[in-house]
């Protein structure tokens, strides 16, 4: 491999690792911080759902009351969040570059923050999000499949 060539895959190695960096705080702050989402509420009661579908089936039977922007950010901010996850990864590590690779890492890290959230008592720890993540992170996985195959067929580097 060439010099500049080296020098080239370690300037998008750093930008790579770098963007995936701000969005991991971007998540963390957004999962335990984010003042909209109710995460600094010291006196709510804590919740938690271990019922698959429950929260979701809520949301969609609840949602004239609840109004469209909170189911959208419920439902639909789960799964955007993730999005980028289930993209970086097969982006940042060659190796990962198998759907159900980052499916099982969505899943694990959306464990990993649900979990937090049960021990910290920020947010709630709600099984339905595990899905929704997961689903973000396929989804996300999807996406930068698309954005490869453009690449490929434009003869563009990644």
């Amino acid at each position: 491999m060439s010099h500049s060539k080296e020098r080239k895959n370690q300037k998008s190695g750093l930008f790579r690792g770098l963007l995936f960096l701000s969005y991991l705080v971007l998540l963390c702050y957004i999962m335990f911080f984010a003042e909209m989402l109710g995460r600094t509420d010291a006196e709510r009661q804590y919740s938690y759902n271990l019922v698959l579908f429950r929260e979701i089936g809520r949301f969609l039977r609840y949602r004239d009351v609840l109004g469209t922007q909170a189911v959208f950010w419920n439902l639909g901010g789960n799964v955007l969040c993730f999005m980028p996850f289930g993209f970086f990864t097969p982006w940042m590590w060659k190796q990962a570059d198998r759907w159900y690779l980052s499916v099982l890492l969505s899943l694990y890290l959306s464990l990993l923050i649900e979990l937090t959230q049960l021990f910290l008592r920020v947010g709630s720890f709600d099984v339905d999000d595990l899905l929704l993540n997961t689903v973000g992170g396929l989804l996300g996985f999807l996406c930068y499949r698309l954005w490869q195959h453009f690449c490929t067929k434009r003869g563009v580097e990644e």
